[in-house]
């Protein structure tokens, strides 16, 4: 049997967002955000040795976002979560299993 994310440490609710573009009277593009998936997840900011790590990913990553897997998240996405936003960094699917994600994400203030 393969490892299984329990629920437990997945007890925030976080809403990806993607962005669509359509166009106004104008014809002039308008973007806005819509809901790509609502999930449960874990929002931990990044703190010591762990933060150092992410810099080498991005300098401006702060917190790390936990999931299970969800096909089609894009760093094109953001997270919205609890009236904050955040913009993905990079995505990391755990051991390439399928079953859960890691999102490095930078708050956007």
């Amino acid at each position: 049997m393969g490892i299984v994310l329990r629920i437990g440490p997945l007890n925030k609710r976080i809403t990806i967002e993607q962005v669509t573009e359509t166009r106004d009277s104008y014809g002039a593009v308008v973007e806005a955000w819509g809901v790509f998936a609502v999930v449960n997840a874990s929002v931990s900011p990044l703190v010591g040795r762990e933060y150092i790590a992410a810099k080498q990913i991005s300098a401006d990553v702060t917190h790390k976002i936990r999931l299970r897997y969800l096909s089609g998240i894009t760093p094109k996405m953001r997270i919205s979560w609890d009236g904050r936003i955040f913009d993905i960094e990079s995505i990391l699917n755990v051991d390439e299993c399928n079953r859960e994600m890691v999102i490095m994400a930078r708050e956007i203030i």
